[in-house]
């Protein structure tokens, strides 16, 4: 359904995976990816998207590379600069805008792209609604201050990366400040529940009630 697309960001050329729905607009959705890079998996997220009536694009922040194992991973993710990676985000974002119905898009990131949907809704009021799924980065750390997006979390009570507790605080911490934030905890459920190509990890009713709940998220919002 999509296809890789270019766009500037600062001074240069970014690429990303683009999905258009069959009406060929609609709202705005930057999807973010996991540690493991623009695959196919994110991409199909994008797609399912596209088939939803959103534009959805996922913009490759690893310019190409792909990690086969978490070792691998966890290098690619750790060696991202922050600061490029904002500035890439706020291009998808513009070129997203071009593309798309309405005067703010929505983020949705997993895993690493989850820490950065929220750190992109802060940094660009250009975004109308972020979603979170379990989302973790050692180095992004979001100014909570300037978000003006209402936040939908979603989080697993197994996850050894993002405990309960710490999703908790996040809930927390931005109501305590006047930010609109939900979090939503599965029971019984592990880190990266959402990616169906993860057999050890994928639960099927979480990840449905999760799309189903992100999808009635945008509609209200974008």
């Amino acid at each position: 359904m999509g296809e890789m697309v270019e766009f500037p960001t600062n001074g240069k050329t970014s690429s990303g995976y683009l999905a258009l729905p069959s009406s060929g607009s609609g709202p705005g959705v930057i999807v973010i990816q996991e540690w493991w890079g623009l695959v196919d998996h994110i991409k199909n997220v994008a797609d399912r998207f596209a088939a939803e009536g959103f534009c959805a694009l996922a913009p490759d922040l690893y310019e190409g590379e792909r990690a086969t194992g978490p070792n691998e991973a966890g290098k690619l993710m750790m060696a991202l600069n922050i600061e490029t990676v904002e500035k890439d985000l706020r291009g998808a974002i513009v070129f997203l805008l071009s593309r798309s119905s309405g005067g703010r898009v929505g983020t949705v990131g997993f895993c690493m792209g989850g820490q950065l949907s929220l750190f992109a809704a802060c940094a660009n009021p250009q975004v109308g609604a972020c979603v979170d799924f379990y989302g973790i980065h050692p180095n992004v750390r979001p100014n909570l201050e300037n978000l003006r997006a209402p936040v939908l979390g979603f989080f697993a009570e197994r996850d050894e990366y993002v405990p309960p507790s710490a999703a908790k605080q996040l809930e927390a911490d931005l109501q305590a400040i006047g930010k609109e934030a939900q979090i939503v905890i599965f029971k019984d459920a592990d880190h990266a529940f959402f990616n169906d190509t993860r057999g050890d990890v994928f639960h099927s009713e979480y990840a449905a009630e999760s799309w189903a709940e992100t999808l009635a998220f945008y509609a209200e919002h974008l």
